[in-house]
């Protein structure tokens, strides 16, 4: 697997979330991803960013762009050292919120992606990595 760029960010306010989407829209369209596929992967990028802020108050955001033969994807890694996830299953199946909202981010992130992987500890934070190949 060759990583052909490589963005990482500090996640610590709106405009960093701005900032992330700008960086991960720009990185797709240079890979050529359909106008439809960009708004998909910065639709998952302000979400995963603002749980980081919503729920750790902080993280990261590594953005990669990969070449994996013949085919291409963006992996999108959000990283915290919040305070973990207790019941994952309820997260990501969507209308469950810890923070007041709709509880669509993460089972809305879920499905937009082609990959998703959860990794939480209570007490130890979350990462959350996803992915979307070109077509």
């Amino acid at each position: 697997m060759a990583i052909d760029v490589l963005v990482e960010l500090k996640i610590n306010s709106a405009t960093d979330i701005v900032e992330a989407r700008r960086r991960g829209k720009a990185m797709a369209a240079d890979m050529g991803f359909s106008s439809t596929d960009i708004t998909i992967i910065a639709t998952a990028i302000s979400e995963l960013a603002r749980n980081l802020i919503v729920h750790a108050k902080m993280g990261e955001m590594t953005l990669r762009a990969v070449t994996d033969g013949r085919r291409e994807r963006i992996i999108i890694i959000a990283k915290d050292k919040g305070p973990g996830i207790a019941d994952v299953d309820r997260a990501v199946r969507g209308g469950f919120s810890t923070a007041g909202g709709l509880g669509m981010g993460l089972s809305g992130v879920r499905r937009l992606m082609d990959e998703f992987d959860i990794q939480t500890a209570l007490g130890n934070g979350t990462t959350v990595t996803v992915a979307k190949w070109r077509r």
